[in-house]
């Protein structure tokens, strides 16, 4: 069989097999004469676009160029504009300077390009192009707002390299080190510190509760109360954040009386505390701990007591405790607090009461979502959107219409709401039950109230009676529609119709709607229709019918995609055309070059499930063999059918293979071999 043929397939003319090596960039110590820099690739009609100002400028006019390339960076965010006007000014003599370095960085870092910004900082580096310092901290700034620490610090290390005398502001320094420690890297923070001070910088607060901060998140407490102590010795005053720090170390080794302890202290310092912003972080800091290690009851009696008196504003510290709530699941909770406050006259904020009935209707508490939303319409709560269709959904789910049919009266008695929309939604979640008679209702209520449905409307409608097996009603509103009553379909609502009529077995009318009815209307079948055509064909285990009508897709010039394709090759093994779905893979699918992991799954699976290991796993190897690289699914696949049949040593080669191939198992891979072993052990 000639699953690949891969050694004989020529590109453009050229053999290969193999892999194909990625091209490294420069690194920084590539040292590039300084007009290469800002090079970029231009065609040659981007060449000869030239304006009559710049064709009538002196390339010795630095003022203007510098003003032009800052314009198209800033004022026109067009980044690839003013790299392309570098390139063509560079060619008759511009040499690129700091300033112009300065407008590129900062056009990159505002259209996400940090990975390019960095590497167009260091060549400039290595191009010895050097802005002075100040420039040098606000873009390293700028850089690091892309949260990949490595990154800019190799920045840092090269401008060190080329000038010894650059120093990284406190700040920067600060803000590198809460990055490295995000990435649950300390250490590496604190050689950080130490170079700060070597560099002669003091460290403040912030450095060493940033310090603390990265030795807590790993559980190395004894660290950071060294560090608490260092702070201390050198004189400096620890906030109100640096003490919730230390407290969530304290949490996470479930030390509660030392906690309690420290959590005293840290209300008299949040007492003590000017500034309202550093209490608010450190109440948030604290309830997020909280949540975190499962001491709901404490944080329910802050809720009560508010020991933090008037260093934090009992709205914003209620507002916090419910999102902390939410975050971790305890929805319910969450509603608890919503009491305390309308007990004490407080309202809620939109945001949080949305939050916790989105909460609610997605864990299964949808009756208790409705009467929040009932209350909250004494003070005027609108919900989103979203909210609207989970809450919906959920109520469906439970078989509570009525409830459904209130929510959505609530929604559109809101003002200057788009009610189609509404009712659309209303009916994508009454699809969800087996009630037709629903969807005629709403359908007929959008009707006198003067709602005029839209297509989207009516294949939803249309849609909720397919799957419901009511394909009748379906097509007599697809009859009104052709017919005027409602709006024209579209190639979505023939689309449905077919699914609808598959499923239920009717391939002679499904096909009819296909070829005769759609093309008569004036649509032209697409891949997405076609696809679900053959998916209901091979679902009836009707294969050659299927074959028949890719063969037409084909032939009416509609491009497969890889949804096809696996749709076919599951179907064919499925239908115990084994021949049938190789021969495929290599007359059709592998010349077409449309194939992805979906496809390669498929064609494991089917052989799999043929008693073809040995074929599945060349067929893989193949692959890797030229070029491609097929996710861990597909190793999954052959490992699971290897530990069906008991062959564990199989099994473990697979695996090597994987993560020869660069891949790293996941926990489905470690849950299959687990299973091997259960059953071994039997």
């Amino acid at each position: 069989m000639k699953l690949l043929i891969c050694a004989r397939k020529r590109f453009n003319g050229v053999q290969f097999r193999g892999r194909i090596q990625e091209l490294q960039l420069p690194s920084a110590a590539d040292t590039l004469p300084l007009p290469f820099f800002f090079s970029t690739q231009s065609t040659p009609n981007q060449q000869h676009e030239e304006g009559e100002e710049e064709e009538e400028s002196s390339i010795i006019n630095r003022a203007f160029w510098t003003k032009k390339i800052h314009t198209l960076c800033i004022r026109d965010r067009n980044v690839d504009e003013a790299l392309r006007l570098l390139d063509k000014i560079r060619l008759r003599g511009y040499s690129p300077d700091s300033l112009n370095l300065t407008s590129i960085i900062h056009a990159l870092c505002d259209a996400n390009r940090f990975s390019e910004a960095h590497h167009r900082f260091l060549l400039s580096i290595a191009s010895q192009c050097v802005p002075d310092q100040r420039t040098c901290n606000v873009l390293i700034a700028r850089l690091l707002d892309s949260r990949t620490p490595h990154a800019t610090l190799h920045v840092i290390c090269s401008l060190i390299a080329v000038r010894p005398e650059f120093v990284p502001s406190l700040i920067n320094y600060n803000r590198l080190m809460h990055h490295l420690c995000l990435l649950s890297q300390p250490t590496e923070a604190h050689g950080l510190f130490f170079d700060m001070r070597r560099r002669g910088h003091c460290p403040h607060a912030v450095s060493y509760t940033t310090l603390m901060d990265g030795y807590c998140k790993i559980g190395e407490e004894a660290s950071a109360w060294k560090l608490f102590d260092e702070m201390l010795d050198s004189g400096l005053v620890p906030n109100s954040l640096t003490y919730s720090v230390l407290l969530k170390g304290v949490l996470c080794k479930r030390d509660v009386e030392r906690g309690r302890e420290l959590m005293r202290q840290l209300w008299q310092k949040m007492m003590d505390e000017n500034d309202p912003s550093v209490n608010n972080a450190a109440f948030s800091n604290l309830v997020d701990s909280l949540c975190k290690e499962g001491f709901f009851q404490e944080v329910f009696r802050i809720a009560e007591d508010m020991p933090q008196g008037k260093s934090v504003s009992e709205e914003f510290a209620y507002g916090q405790i419910i999102d902390s709530l939410c975050r971790c699941g305890r929805n319910h909770g969450a509603s608890r607090i919503l009491y305390i406050m309308r007990k004490r006259g407080f309202v809620p904020s939109l945001v949080s009461y949305n939050n916790i009935i989105h909460g609610l209707s997605k864990e299964g508490g949808c009756m208790r979502a409705y009467q929040l939303l009932k209350e909250g319409v004494e003070f005027g709560f609108i919900m989103s959107e979203h909210t609207y269709k989970v809450l919906l959904e959920a109520l469906c789910r439970d078989s509570d219409i009525c409830k459904a049919r209130e929510v959505m009266q609530l929604m559109l008695n809101r003002e200057g709401v788009d009610r189609t929309r509404i009712y659309n939604i209303y009916l994508r979640a009454v699809c969800l039950v087996n009630n037709p008679t629903e969807l005629l209702n709403v359908l007929v209520f959008m009707l006198q109230t003067q709602c005029q449905p839209d297509v989207i409307t009516l294949n939803t409608v249309i849609n909720g009676f397919c799957k419901m097996g009511r394909v009748e009603e379906a097509l007599k509103v697809l009859d009104d529609m052709v017919m005027g009553k409602f709006c024209a379909p579209d190639s979505v609502t023939y689309t449905t119709i077919i699914c609808g009529l598959l499923n239920l077995g009717r391939t002679e009318e499904a096909l009819d709607v296909l070829q005769q009815v759609m093309p008569r209307k004036g649509f032209k079948p697409g891949v997405v229709t076609y696809n679900a055509v053959l998916r209901g064909l091979f679902k009836l285990q009707q294969a050659n019918v299927a074959m028949e009508v890719f063969n037409r897709m084909v032939g009416d010039e509609i491009a497969a995609d890889s949804v096809t394709y696996s749709l076919i090759i599951d179907g064919l093994f499925k239908s115990d055309q084994i021949d049938e779905a190789k021969r495929f893979w290599d007359d059709v699918i592998w010349p077409s070059r449309v194939h992805d992991n979906f496809v390669y799954a498929a064609i494991l699976k089917g052989l799999c499930l043929s008693g073809k290991l040995n074929e599945a796993c060349d067929f893989l190897y193949e692959l890797v063999d030229c070029g491609i690289s097929p996710n861990v699914v597909s190793y999954n696949i052959l490992i699971d059918h290897a530990c069906k049949l008991g062959l564990k040593k199989g099994a473990y080669t697979i695996l090597r293979e994987m993560r020869k191939n660069g891949l790293t198992p996941d926990a489905v891979t470690w849950r299959i071999l687990h299973k091997l072993h259960g059953n071994a052990g039997k």
